[in-house]
């Protein structure tokens, strides 16, 4: 049995490892400057699947490598730590005559950005809309949101998905009878220890948090298990900030962001504030989607569909609060994803009712958004990924 110090000790080891991995992924992709881009999206329109570009962070300049994955509605990416790996959930209501949806492993090649299919799996549950992975790649978690429920699977060496280590159904509901008349899991993210999974479930108003075991792949409820927003407001995705002090978490329904205080050794979530994603005066219907925090930790971004905007927040890094900067017309519908590069010099934001992805350059002193002028044509983006190519 080990000991308490022990344990620490293996704690310490793995987010140093961590750490270690991250920052040199990172300085290797600043040199490099050099990325594959991925583009997850509804098969409709005439997707056909996952399309991809290169991306050259020293002149801003994409290019198209067309359709790289023929598969149905891979609606949300996720790239192992390893870069050798890409994980999608296909968004289907049907799986091989099961009422659930699948999700799709594939193998990079980062000299051509094509993806080999490795296989795919039930993801256990309906409208599957969220895949992330363990800090050490070993396992994928994904988020169910028609069902409400969560599941992992293990990545095996080759990189295809074995059977669930772990599933949970969410019960419950919230005050909106029409949106939240029971669990709706939205996303599922581990902490950046890797010690705890964190689920955001519109459904419930709430942020479940769950012992996760790097080592069996298996989820149990902690101790606080959740934190809640306010009821409505339908919480939608999160993110760490790089500290690991604060967790940020967009909220769908109500447009708002809401800082929580994070205590690492815990797993447990204090809310700070919330605060409106949209500017004053604004009446129309809008649905907030994705949330990013710059890499250096000075900056929030949130989109809003409806308003068709990204709000741009700086972050207090002492207390974690928020200020308002900028919001941004992202020059077409519903951003329903976007994300920032690895350098923290662009941000590209999928358009997916108005088939574009817009490229913004991010001014490193402020966080401000300024449209490059250039803008990549696909049908119905729904997420975008960085891989720094070879």
């Amino acid at each position: 049995m080990k000991t308490s110090a022990g344990i620490l000790a293996g704690v310490v080891m793995l987010a140093s490892l961590i750490v270690t991995q991250s920052t040199g992924t990172a300085l290797n992709a600043q040199s490099k400057g050099k990325f594959l881009v991925y583009v997850g999206t509804y098969t409709v329109r005439g997707s056909q699947g996952i399309y991809a570009y290169r991306f050259d962070d020293r002149t801003g300049q994409a290019t198209s490598l067309g359709l790289v994955a023929k598969t149905t509605s891979p609606s949300f990416l996720a790239v192992d730590p390893s870069r050798r790996f890409l994980y999608a959930v296909n968004e289907v209501s049907d799986y091989q005559g099961q009422k659930t949806g699948a999700v799709s492993a594939f193998a990079i090649d980062r000299q051509s950005g094509k993806l080999k299919d490795l296989n795919q799996v039930s993801s256990l549950g309906a409208g599957p809309c969220f895949v992330s992975l363990d800090k050490t790649g070993r396992y994928v978690l994904l988020a169910n949101y028609d069902s409400g429920s969560v599941a992992v699977f293990p990545v095996l060496d080759d990189g295809r998905l074995g059977k669930a280590t772990a599933f949970v159904q969410h019960q419950g509901s919230s005050v909106n009878h029409e949106r939240q008349e029971g669990p709706h899991a939205h996303a599922i993210e581990v902490s950046p220890d890797n010690r705890f999974a964190l689920a955001a479930d519109l459904g419930l108003d709430k942020l479940l948090v769950y012992r996760f075991s790097p080592a069996e792949g298996t989820l149990a409820p902690n101790d606080p298990d959740s934190a809640a927003v306010r009821g409505g407001l339908g919480p939608r995705h999160f993110v760490f900030h790089p500290s690991g002090k604060f967790v940020y978490v967009v909220s769908e329904m109500g447009s708002t962001a809401t800082a929580f205080s994070y205590d690492a050794a815990r797993g447990a979530l204090g809310e700070i504030e919330t605060v409106s994603t949209l500017p004053k005066g604004f009446a129309g219907p809008n649905d907030d989607a994705e949330i990013a925090v710059h890499p250096n930790g000075k900056f929030l971004y949130v989109s809003n569909r409806g308003h068709d905007s990204v709000a741009v927040f700086s972050i207090d890094r002492q207390n974690g609060r928020l200020s308002p900067i900028q919001d941004v017309p992202t020059q077409g519908k519903t951003p329903r994803n976007f994300a920032i590069d690895p350098t923290g010099s662009y941000l590209f934001a999928a358009n997916q009712d108005s088939d574009s992805i817009v490229i913004f350059r991010i001014a490193s002193s402020n966080g401000r958004l300024t449209a490059t002028g250039q803008v990549l044509n696909v049908a119905s983006p729904v997420s975008v990924r960085f891989v720094a190519a070879d």
